[in-house]
C-alpha cells in the first residue's frame, strides 16, 4: 500500500508538471505568433479609384462578391491564385501590395535630439532619414559649415544626383570648372558625377538641407 501511494503521488506530481509546462507554452504562444500581413485597404483604394464595383471585380476575377469584400476588409487572407486574379483585374503591381511587408514601421521619425551626425573637419552632417539595407535609394542630411570652411566629400564626384536647399547663410558651389553663388532660400540640383565642393563664403554659419541619391552611406545610423 505504501509503494502504491508513492506511485500515485509521483504520477500526480508528473501530471502537475506537465500541466504547468502546457500552461507556460500556452502563455508564451501569443508572444511568438506572427501578425498577419494585410493589404485589403490597398485593393479597395485601387478598386474605388478605378470606379469598379465589388460585383465587377468579383466577376472578372472569377470569385464571389462577398469574398472580395472580406479580403478588402482584411477578414480573410486570399489564396495565391485569387490574389493574382484580383491583381490582374485591378492592374496592380504585386510589389505595390507587398512593399511594406516585414517593415516594422512604414513611417520612421527621427527626433531633433536624436539625429545621428558625423564631422568632417569643422563641418557637421546631421542625418534626416534612416538608411535601410533594403532601400539604399536616398540619403538626406542637414549640412552645417562654419564661415571660411568647405566640404571635401564629392571633390572627385560619384554616381547619382544631389539636391541642396540653403536655409541659412551664403554658399559658393564649385561644380567642375564652374562656380555658383547660393543664398538663403536658393536650391540647386546636379549630377554628382563631376567634382563638386560647397564653401561657406558668408560671415555666419552656412546651413543647408542636402539630398543624395543613391545613398553614399555618409551618415551612419
Amino acid at each position: 500500500m505504501i509503494h502504491l501511494r508513492k506511485t500515485e503521488e509521483i504520477s500526480e506530481n508528473q501530471n502537475k508538471d506537465n500541466s504547468q509546462i502546457q500552461q507556460n507554452e500556452t502563455e508564451e504562444e501569443p508572444k511568438t505568433k506572427k501578425r498577419p500581413y494585410h493589404f485589403g485597404e490597398k485593393l479597395r483604394q485601387v478598386r474605388e479609384h478605378k470606379g469598379y464595383t465589388l460585383k465587377v471585380v468579383a466577376q472578372q476575377a472569377g470569385v464571389s462578391e462577398s469574398l472580395v469584400s472580406q479580403i478588402e476588409r482584411n477578414h480573410v487572407s486570399p489564396a495565391i491564385d485569387t490574389l493574382l486574379a484580383l491583381a490582374d483585374v485591378l492592374d496592380i503591381n504585386l510589389e505595390y501590395l507587398f512593399e511594406e511587408y516585414k517593415r516594422n514601421r512604414p513611417v520612421e521619425i527621427i527626433r531633433k535630439t536624436e539625429r545621428p551626425s558625423v564631422h568632417e573637419d569643422r563641418i557637421t552632417f546631421e542625418g534626416l532619414a534612416k538608411q535601410s539595407g533594403t532601400d539604399p535609394s536616398i540619403e538626406a542630411y542637414i549640412m552645417k559649415i562654419p564661415a571660411g570652411s568647405q566640404t571635401h566629400r564629392g571633390s572627385y564626384g560619384h554616381l547619382g544626383r544631389e539636391i541642396g536647399f540653403v536655409t541659412k547663410g551664403k554658399a559658393l558651389l564649385t561644380y567642375g570648372n564652374q562656380e555658383y553663388i547660393l543664398e538663403e532660400g536658393d536650391s540647386v540640383s546636379f549630377s554628382a558625377g563631376a567634382a563638386h565642393i560647397v564653401q561657406n563664403i558668408g560671415d555666419v554659419d552656412l546651413e543647408a538641407i542636402w539630398v543624395v541619391t543613391p545613398a553614399q552611406r555618409f551618415v551612419n545610423h
